[in-house]
């Protein structure tokens, strides 16, 4: 159970990375946000998805 919850983890900050990497930021900030999911695994995913991601226009 414990590997499973590891990959998932390991898929979704993959995710966010990826998502962060192809994102209109600035240089800096995309090398920020990359370092802190890296860092922090999962509450760094958490992090970028709550805060860092840009809002889609309705």
């Amino acid at each position: 159970m414990g590997m499973l919850l590891g990959l998932i983890v390991l898929a979704l900050d993959i995710i966010a990375i990826v998502d962060c990497a192809k994102s209109s930021k600035t240089m800096l900030k995309k090398v920020i946000w990359i370092i802190v999911v890296l860092v922090l695994p999962l509450v760094g995913m958490i992090l970028y998805f709550l805060l860092g991601r840009e809002k889609k226009a309705a």
